[in-house]
């Protein structure tokens, strides 16, 4: 899959990846590098099952990981 490193300031990516808009989600997340996006995908993961978090940011990381989730290897 290629991507397209685009240079993004980390609040405004991490904006876009919990905007729960499907598109969204897809686009800022397909100009991560693989091993950005594997990063990404980790902390999505936590965010979406540890507690601590708040509310919506759990419900905002499972919208991003739905939104994302027929992009994914089986491995995740």
């Amino acid at each position: 899959m290629a991507y397209q490193q685009l240079p993004v300031d980390p609040e405004s990516l991490w904006d876009q990846l919990l905007s729960r808009q499907p598109a969204q989600v897809q686009a800022a997340f397909a100009s991560l590098a693989p091993e950005e996006q594997h990063a990404v995908l980790v902390h999505l993961y936590r965010m979406a099952d540890e507690a601590g978090w708040h509310p919506e940011q759990r419900l905002s990381a499972r919208a991003a990981l739905q939104a994302l989730s027929k992009d994914l290897p089986s491995s995740y």
